[in-house]
């Protein structure tokens, strides 16, 4: 049977509560590591990762490793530490995309390279990155931590391969799922499949669990990519307008580019060139994106991924569990109405 997400319109918007209560104590005890641990003699190294870890973000990765934990009835505690370690291999990765990227928002907050330098940046960035690999060595578990380790390189992967992408209009769908999949989807995925791991819940399990994290995390960016046409930054919680002006081939424009005139073609070249970049120009792209169908080929193409990320808990029991990691995606999809 196929899972079925709605636009929700008019409807009682799906949240995020139900997966809160769900792992709220089991998030005070991964809170706790990572407080504990992203902390140094060198001052600057908590200034600055506490500026980005406590300046909100919903913590989706580490709650879906404590979901997962739940869902198998896993009774045990490893799964805090290593969602702890997701927790900075994620923040890590957001330190570093901010220097690439040249942000000035993160988290509706003033990115940290703005503040500290893109210099300080990276090194806490790396620091994070080695605090988590001393959580995944702690927990004894080779498999764990090849599965993360894995998904840290997947990562890297991707970014590379979204950076020799971007300004390049002719990058095909089939392209950017791949970037998507890389870059966003693999520490989902990951995050979801320890957790059966150290339940010791069996491979049948392992696999459900990562496809349910795969396609929740494809749609997340999809998403994701979808609002920067067509919200705010008070909204995103970044700048209005980032991927256009840096020249980033996401599945809007890539959609859009293919369905317009010549005229329309041409628009897109200069702009993901770098040569359109006004806030008219970012009107006129938002307009292209709408009036083509993009935006909300794109928001079906979220709806997709969703109905598979659901269609993979259909193994597990129903119960509270189930049920908030069904409500997370739609949550997911759901936060570009």
């Amino acid at each position: 049977m196929t899972a079925t997400i709605h636009p929700l319109r008019g409807e009682r918007a799906p949240s995020l509560d139900p997966l809160l209560a769900l792992v709220a104590s089991d998030m005070n005890a991964v809170n706790a590591v990572i407080l504990e641990r992203m902390q140094s003699n060198v001052a600057l190294i908590p200034e600055l990762a506490g500026h980005l870890i406590a300046g909100g973000g919903k913590r989706m990765r580490p709650m879906l490793t404590l979901a997962s934990a739940a869902l198998l009835d896993y009774p045990g505690t490893r799964h805090h530490k290593l969602a702890a370690a997701v927790e900075f291999i994620h923040t890590a990765t957001l330190l570093h995309d901010d220097v690439v990227d040249l942000s000035e928002m993160r988290r509706g907050k003033r990115a940290a390279n703005l503040i500290w330098g893109n210099p300080a940046s990276v090194l806490v960035g790396d620091f994070l990155f080695s605090r988590a690999f001393e959580l995944m060595v702690e927990d004894g578990s080779l498999k764990v931590l090849k599965i993360l380790s894995h998904a840290s390189a997947v990562i890297a992967e991707g970014e590379v391969d979204q950076l020799t992408a971007q300004r390049q209009v002719e990058t095909s769908e089939e392209h950017y799922l791949h970037i998507i999949g890389a870059k966003t989807a693999a520490l989902f995925a990951a995050a979801c499949r320890i957790a059966p791991v150290v339940a010791e819940a069996g491979e049948e399990a392992e696999e459900a669990l990562e496809a349910y994290g795969r396609n929740l995390g494809i749609a997340f960016q999809l998403v994701d990519d979808a609002i920067d046409y067509s919200s705010d930054a008070a909204t995103m919680g970044k700048g209005q307008g980032d991927d256009f002006r840096d020249g980033k081939m996401t599945l809007p424009v890539i959609l859009a580019h293919a369905r317009g005139d010549d005229d329309d073609r041409a628009f897109w070249t200069a702009a993901m060139q770098g040569t359109r970049s006004s806030d008219d120009d970012l009107a006129h792209a938002t307009c292209l994106i709408e009036a083509t169908g993009a935006l909300a080929d794109t928001m079906e193409r979220a709806r997709h991924y969703g109905r598979r990320a659901i269609d993979a808990l259909a193994p597990f029991p129903v119960g509270r569990a189930r049920a908030a990691m069904t409500q997370a995606v739609e949550f997911a999809v759901a936060r570009a109405y």
